[in-house]
């Protein structure tokens, strides 16, 4: 069979675990899969084939002598760079981690290989997980498999489009204000943000440390849960880890949506969202609705503030993230003669970092500077507190929150790149979810004129079991196909 690279992470599980396809072929499959399309989309970074072949060689050496294999038994994954890899380079897309390769696997990795997984290789990104488009990265751009000429938005876009593209069936991406949201529903894919804290963010190089999650980018919604399922769980080694005890995704995606009380909140419908978005995503609402759920419009009044806050929180902690990254102790390093400290810390800093990066330490810095950090910084804290405050109101009325994840179509590549403010503007939809907490989805509901639209929905703390049952009936009523 020709086209294994097609094959959903089900389906490859099915067939290792039965002996009906072997490892090994399909990793075959995959790297060629990769040769042929990568030079085209540029989602890889890095290709892990030793790894992947050695990795194929032992399960399948433990299917024919009849050991237990893990739940994603043969599934290729492909990982965004900022997740940590033993001895594999781990660069975030940017020139300062260049050459930086981890002693340590993140938990997510430790996890996945536990449960037999084939990690591929590293997916390009924003730097430092920094935009919208996957246009900041250090290596270039990555490219939309729907039309090479557009983004497949950011910052997880080299996951998005590897999955899209068929390169992988899984990937891992981390999601700050809508980073693993945002791609998937530019490239018509599911992408969940789970709740803070289901999933351990050990490993994970830090942007902002109180707003993102490691999530999972998906052909469909069945191969989402089961790859939670497989990442989902406290880690000791992780303080902002839940205890909570994850439920079993998998089990609960057939049960019926009848009786679910969806929200769409009219501020999710406001300006500065295409008509065209607003039309299908109304559409695929009432798919849900067809489907036995019922719909109220509500109100979040304190969403208006909501993008603001988010980039100064956002911004504030990469400020003191990224100060660690100076050039001595590892990094990017330009030590010039006769260099006093200032200078060297500067230029390292300087040229280490993309100009996107810049912009956002030196907006958190400002933030956070005496004379300011009330009037910004803890201002924006009480502002999400209001957030927070609004979004428990509304799950009293109501199951989930559905609206567009994205509020315009998929652009071009360079078309706001110059546009700092209009690529945060493009965020407005996606950064409640993370500074309130909550688990939120995108799946796949229609495509405009060859472009996707993705449908976003939110739940309570640890309901991701109502995201995906309410996502399935979505997505199986639209059948978009793929790009390449």
């Amino acid at each position: 069979m020709s086209n294994l690279y097609a094959l959903t992470a089900r389906e490859v599980v099915s067939r290792v675990t039965s002996g009906t396809l072997s490892a090994e072929e399909y990793v075959d499959a995959v790297l060629s899969r990769i040769r042929d399309m990568d030079d085209k989309v540029y989602a890889f970074l890095t290709i892990m084939e030793a790894d992947a072949r050695a990795k194929a060689k032992e399960i399948d050496a433990k299917a024919k002598s009849g050991k237990p294999l893990g739940r994603l038994a043969g599934v290729t994954v492909a990982l965004k760079d900022n997740l940590c890899t033993r001895g594999v380079p781990t660069t975030c897309s940017s020139r300062m981690l260049g050459n930086f390769k981890p002693p340590y696997d993140a938990k997510v990795v430790e996890r996945l290989r536990k449960e037999d997984a084939i990690i591929i290789g590293k997916t390009n990104m924003d730097e430092f997980a920094m935009g919208t488009s996957t246009e900041t990265s250090y290596f270039g751009p990555t490219r939309n498999p729907w039309d090479l000429d557009y983004v497949p938005g950011g910052s997880s876009g080299g996951s998005a489009a590897a999955v899209a593209a068929r390169e992988a069936p899984l990937a891992l991406g981390s999601d700050t204000g809508g980073s693993v949201r945002c791609p998937a529903s530019f490239c018509s894919l599911v992408g969940l943000k789970p709740t803070y804290g289901l999933v351990s963010r050990y490993g994970l190089i830090a942007y902002a440390n109180s707003l993102e999650q490691i999530g999972p980018i998906t052909r469909d919604v069945f191969d989402c849960a089961l790859l939670l399922d497989a990442i989902a769980g406290h880690d000791p080694r992780d303080s902002t880890s839940s205890p909570t005890t994850p439920k079993n995704h998998v089990k609960s995606i057939e049960e019926p949506v009848d009786g679910l009380r969806v929200g769409v909140p009219k501020e999710f419908f406001g300006e500065g969202v295409d008509p065209a978005v607003s039309r299908e995503v109304g559409r695929g609402i009432a798919r849900l609705e067809e489907a036995g759920a019922t719909s109220l419009e509500l109100s979040l009044p304190s969403l208006r503030y909501a993008l603001a806050a988010y980039y100064i929180v956002a911004m504030s902690e990469a400020s003191s993230n990224l100060a660690r990254y100076d050039g001595v102790r590892y990094g990017y390093n330009n030590l010039q003669p006769n260099d006093d400290w200032n200078t060297f810390f500067s230029r390292n800093r300087r040229e280490g970092f993309g100009p996107e990066v810049r912009r956002r330490i030196i907006l958190g810095t400002y933030a956070l500077s005496a004379g300011y950090y009330n009037r910004y910084y803890l201002k924006a804290l009480q502002v999400r507190t209001l957030i927070r405050e609004d979004f428990e109101e509304a799950f009293k009325s109501c199951d989930i929150l559905a609206g567009p994840t994205m509020p315009v179509l998929p652009f071009k590549l360079g078309e706001k790149v110059s546009d700092p403010l209009a690529l945060y503007m493009c965020d407005i939809l996606t950064v409640p979810a993370n500074l309130v907490g909550c688990p939120a989805i995108s799946v796949p509901c229609a495509l405009v004129d060859g472009l996707p639209v993705g449908l976003q929905m939110m739940a309570p703390f640890f309901r991701e079991d109502l995201l995906l049952r309410a996502g399935r009936v979505v997505a199986e009523g639209f059948q978009g196909g793929w790009p390449m």
